[in-house]
């Protein structure tokens, strides 16, 4: 027993202070149907321990390499709080790391998230874990547990920040890195479902800024919040499906940077991708975009993906197979280009 509670003199909790733990006890409580729902045979333990028990199956790997990514939502999830919709930035965190497990061949196997807020809202944060549910669930991987944070005074009011964590597993002789990646080869994208969660500063200056149409504005369907809201795709099952069928030289997740800095991290030295600048559908929203900021086509194709989320290079007698493969998978294929040589000192992207 201390000596120093004084009982004559009003007594402080740490809910006074701005922390409930019976809100984030309850929290556990409210996520665990959503959590199960993305339960995998390997995974030992559910949620609520100090770690998490994954027993993974090695009987399909020669020699098993463990992949793993962490990434958040960005400020996108400005917009989520704007808008007080909060159902889908859970996708968009599962995706940008599972995608980018992919560009290496792995599968995700399991994700952790990390939610942090001033207060804690048990409704928002359950809406927003049961969307990273539905992005584990997409990917094929299991949510095996998490951190919520309530930091008092840390944050807005209502608002929060996300990051995300996968591990993935690929044998190595299937670790799929650009060095086959060579001339002739054919350069496949694959459309996205929008900006994904890439250049949302530059779209909040844009859209919210003096003379801004704002998130209310009408467009397609709906408003223009609601189609920036769009949650990222995720290309796992797709790609997968497709490493088993033909040879994938080498891919990129098209993510900060746009095409001009991530398709140079899987390219030999001695290549360079040549683009058709006509090769696919830009979608309207990155017109409307680029007229509001009047931002150049250097600058829209280095900060979006402007249509194309995903890169897949493949030798070119293997492309037919590969664009019905992802077609009869759902997803919708581009020829973009080509692999040419790369002279020394020149540029590893060229848009024609």
């Amino acid at each position: 027993m201390s000596m120093l509670h004084d009982e004559t003199k009003p007594s402080i909790t740490y809910k006074d202070a701005g922390v409930d733990i019976d809100a984030g006890n309850r929290l556990v409580r409210m996520i665990r149907a959503s959590v199960e729902s993305t339960r995998r045979p390997e995974v030992l333990t559910g949620i609520g321990g100090f770690g998490s028990l994954f027993a993974p199956d090695l009987s399909t790997c020669r020699n098993p390499v463990l992949v793993s990514t962490t990434d958040g939502v960005g400020t996108k999830l400005k917009l989520a709080f704007l808008m007080e919709k909060h159902d889908t930035v859970g996708i968009d965190l599962v995706a940008m790391s599972v995608n980018d497990l992919l560009v290496m061949g792995a599968q995700p196997l399991f994700f952790l998230d990390y939610f942090a807020t001033g207060k804690l809202d048990t409704d928002i944060a359950a809406t927003v874990i049961s969307g990273i549910a539905e992005g584990c669930r997409q990917a094929g991987c299991a949510l095996v547990g998490g951190e919520t944070a309530e930091m008092p005074d840390f944050y807005g009011p209502n608002e929060y920040d996300l990051a995300g964590f996968a591990v993935g597993l690929v044998d190595r002789e299937q670790v799929v890195t650009g060095e086959l990646i060579r001339p002739g080869d054919v350069v496949l994208g694959l459309a996205s479902s929008g900006p994904h969660s890439n250049g949302y500063s530059l779209i909040r200056r844009v859209v919210l800024g003096a003379g801004g149409p704002g998130l209310d504005a009408p467009f397609g369907d709906g408003t223009l919040g609601e189609a920036l809201l769009t949650p990222t795709r995720i290309y796992v099952k797709p790609v997968l499906s497709l490493l088993k069928k033909v040879p994938v030289h080498g891919m990129v997740h098209i993510t900060g940077g746009g095409f001009w800095d991530n398709i140079p991290r899987v390219l030999p030295d001695s290549c360079r991708v040549a683009i058709q600048h006509d090769a696919w559908r830009r979608p309207a929203l990155f017109d409307l975009l680029q007229g509001l900021g009047n931002i150049s086509d250097h600058e829209m194709l280095r900060t979006f993906n402007c249509g194309i989320g995903f890169i897949l290079v493949v030798p070119r007698e293997a492309v037919r197979e590969a664009m019905e493969h992802l077609m009869a998978c759902g997803e919708t294929p581009f020829r973009l280009g080509e692999v040419e040589h790369r002279e020394e000192n020149g540029e590893p992207v060229v848009l024609r």
